[in-house]
């Protein structure tokens, strides 16, 4: 009988290695601190999505969706979730080497200017004669010349305080500055977590509604990984995928994955933060008519225009150089139908 157990343990232990060899891991990070717009990759861990596809996704947090691509390109990591326009600026100065994205989320851009409405600023050229902080380096604040070109307003008549991104919502509360370049995700949340109202007190000037249609964060993957391991590419998209249409249905479930994952984050603030990335990032007339995760090559193509302006690259890339729709799931399986609750 004895023999018998110890036979049967043996080959139950080699199944289960046999099975766990044959596991693809992939190193994912994330573009920041664990946040609940991050929620469809844990989910798609803790629900066994990624494992049902033959993945083991090794998810860590991140130091900024622009970092996501120098992780990538390091070899550090095999995927991530991160901004599509910093794939652009690494594409033209090194094409074939450059992460490519694979799953768009964020169908509109975060890039915002918010101000307290006491300042006045309404309309880019409101910021004439105004004082802005602005972080160093991020998209906001690169592309503020490109968006005062498209918007008539001298950049000359604007007064740009460099800051660390955590003094930008101090210095407006306090009244330092009179606009903040930010991302709306993230400047928003840091004004509720200073006790303000960022809905009734301040003004937000978004980039999208002025002429800079861009997209934004996604799913991106290796080159490396692209192509040794397209298999893998497509488990990842089409879990990730599954994902985003159960979470957009129910954000319980999304923010308890959340917190299995990092129980010191702010509960009620990141639900909250999860639903601002439904209905100001993800849900537009264009992500209704292509379903989630695609985008169209026309706006693809003025996007990377306005990156190439923006930041003086000397290489314009081409659309599918930045985005690959080879592993998206059919449309039918990408209908996204945000319910908040």
């Amino acid at each position: 009988m004895m023999k018998t157990l110890t036979a049967l343990l043996v080959a139950g232990l080699a199944l289960t290695n046999a099975a766990s060899a044959q596991e693809t891991t992939i190193r994912f990070t994330l573009g920041w601190k664990t946040q609940g717009s991050d929620a469809a990759f844990f989910v798609a861990r803790d629900k066994g999505y990624f494992k049902a596809e033959g993945l083991n996704v090794v998810i860590d947090q991140g130091e900024g969706s622009g970092a996501t691509i120098t992780r990538i390109m390091g070899g550090a990591y095999d995927a991530g979730f991160g901004d599509v326009n910093a794939i652009i600026q690494n594409a033209a100065a090194k094409p074939g080497e450059a992460p490519v994205m694979v799953y768009m989320l964020w169908n509109r851009p975060p890039f915002a200017i918010s101000s307290k409405k006491s300042a006045g600023i309404t309309k880019p050229s409101d910021l004439e004669g105004k004082k802005l902080g602005g972080a160093q380096g991020t998209p906001t604040t690169r592309l503020l010349q490109v968006f005062a070109r498209k918007n008539n307003v001298d950049v000359s008549k604007i007064a740009i305080s460099n800051m660390a991104p955590n003094l930008q919502e101090p210095l407006l509360i306090k009244g330092d500055i009179d606009g903040a370049l930010v991302f709306n995700i993230t400047g928003y949340f840091n004004l509720l977590l200073n006790r303000q109202d960022p809905d009734k007190d301040f003004n937000w000037l978004t980039f999208s509604d002025f002429g800079l249609d861009l997209y934004s964060n996604g799913m991106m993957v290796s080159q490396k990984l692209l192509k040794e391991n397209p298999k893998a590419v497509a488990g990842l998209v089409r879990a990730t995928n599954k994902a985003m249409i159960e979470i957009a249905k129910d954000q319980n479930v999304a923010m308890k994955a959340v917190m299995n994952f990092d129980n010191l984050v702010n509960e009620a603030i990141e639900k909250r933060r999860l639903q601002y990335s439904f209905t100001n990032l993800i849900v537009s007339p264009e992500m209704k008519e292509i379903g989630i995760g695609d985008i169209k090559d026309d706006r693809m193509a003025r996007a990377i225009d306005i990156v190439v302006e923006g930041y003086g690259l000397t290489r314009t890339p081409k659309p599918d150089e930045i985005f690959s729709r080879a592993f998206l799931p059919p449309r039918a399986e990408r209908e996204l139908v945000y319910t908040a609750n």
